[in-house]
């Protein structure tokens, strides 16, 4: 695919511009589940199992959580036959469990053969994920990347491709440092690999078109470690096409490691229009919970004001005025039902989502937040037997005491959220 290549590297004091047009609009999967990425839409939150995908009821259990959680977006490993196999009963046992979410193919240098020999599971996937770095080697390489992408137009089915900065098209790379060493302004050589980066998504983007994909069935994707790479990256892709972006992070890492990188990527990409979907690749511990990035994903995009996922339960950090710790168990419980019961009342609450709840453990700072912000709010007031006063919609409605405010005040959010949310007038018992 080098033959398309310019001959000539961008200018080394040029800056790409820091805003792009409106992106293509993709949609993936059909009826009930689909989603739109690009147009506009809004930011689609995306996750990966890391199951063996010819364990039908293993992955069929993690897909469920993942999607249960929020993701709208699910990709699983298609490796090889067993795997191929299996995903039409995947696909089966997920819809007959009521889980309509899109599953995302996940192919590397024998996804043609795959696709081509077990025609249910390029059926049932509703995208295919390649990078054109190890579609194939050599001759094999555009051959293999035809016969995904016409397999892809033939049943309507979009498709991300991807550069990688670990995998990438090595004649292309060696192809634009040449031109650079030839240069007479040569420009750093990871620039050249950034520019690399660029040109094989975008080349490979014009040739599946070529071969007769549509552009509302393509998705660009470049994952790089280094976030200021991805910076680069994303900006120059945003400034060259309409294509649709996805964000990805490739070693995103365990724990405190991977809550960096992500929010700095979002911000910095995002806050320019940059990016339609996006996912956070999270090691989890062993034995963690996979659902963890999709919290991630989702909380980097509520705290930057794009969408709304669930109640946001604010808390203060405590100081020396909260000698008490019931503010901060009170804080931790009542997240932790929230996040549990969020997967019903998605579904019978519409705009749940929306509700604001605050366990503040401070006399001096706790009324002004009921005042300005209007939220549900619970104050725990100074002392080892506190009273915890109960503010609904900025007004007073009842002080708890006991042992027993946490299962107390978890009953008012349920009651306040079938009322508020669910139809239910003052007054009327809730089920």
């Amino acid at each position: 695919m080098t033959d398309a290549v310019e001959t000539r590297l961008p200018d080394p004091v040029s800056a790409e511009p820091a805003t792009r047009k409106k992106t293509c609009a993709v949609r993936i999967g059909k009826g009930p589940g689909s989603v739109i990425v690009g147009g506009g839409a809004p930011i689609v939150v995306q996750s990966m199992t890391n199951t063996d995908t010819a364990d039908v009821d293993s992955t069929v259990t993690q897909v469920l959580a993942l999607a249960q959680q929020g993701s709208e977006l699910v990709r699983i490993t298609v490796d090889r036959d067993e795997a191929a196999a299996a995903v039409p009963h995947i696909f089966e046992k997920l819809a007959k469990k009521g889980c309509h979410v899109p599953l995302v193919g996940d192919f590397h240098y024998i996804g043609h053969k795959l696709l081509a020999d077990h025609p249910a599971c390029a059926e049932a996937l509703a995208k295919y994920r390649i990078n054109p770095g190890n579609v194939g080697f050599k001759d094999k390489k555009d051959r293999q990347f035809a016969a995904i992408v016409e397999l892809a137009a033939k049943h309507d089915k979009a498709v991300r491709i991807g550069a990688n900065w670990g995998s990438l098209d090595q004649e292309l790379l060696t192809h634009l440092m040449d031109i650079n060493a030839a240069s007479d302004r040569p420009i750093d050589a990871r620039a050249v690999t950034r520019e690399a980066l660029v040109r094989s998504a975008l080349i490979s983007a014009a040739r599946a078109e070529e071969i007769g994909l549509k552009k509302d069935r393509i998705v660009i994707s470049a994952k790089v470690s280094a976030v200021q790479d991805l910076i680069a990256v994303y900006r120059m892709l945003a400034a060259r096409s309409d294509y649709a972006l996805h964000l990805g992070l490739t070693e995103a890492g365990m724990g405190s490691k991977a809550s960096s990188p992500p929010p700095r990527r979002s911000a910095c990409c995002s806050r320019t229009g940059i990016g339609d979907t996006i996912r956070v690749s999270l090691t989890p511990e062993p034995g963690g919970d996979r659902t963890l990035e999709v919290k991630v994903a989702q909380e980097i995009l509520q705290t930057m004001g794009f969408r709304t996922f669930v109640p946001l339960v604010a808390a203060c950090p405590g100081c020396g005025r909260t000698t008490s710790t019931v503010f901060q168990e009170l804080a931790r419980d009542i997240q932790e039902h929230i996040r549990e019961r969020m997967p019903i009342w998605r579904a019978q609450y519409p705009g749940v989502e929306t509700l604001n709840v605050a366990v503040m453990g401070c006399i001096v700072n706790g009324p002004g937040e009921i005042e300005a912000r209007r939220y549900r709010h619970l104050a725990p007031r100074h002392g080892r037997d506190p009273g915890a006063p109960v503010f609904i919609d900025g007004k007073k409605a009842m002080t708890l005491r006991g042992e027993g405010i946490a299962e107390e005040f978890t009953k008012i959010v349920d009651e306040y959220v079938v009322r508020r949310y669910g139809g239910v007038k003052e007054g009327e018992a809730a089920e």
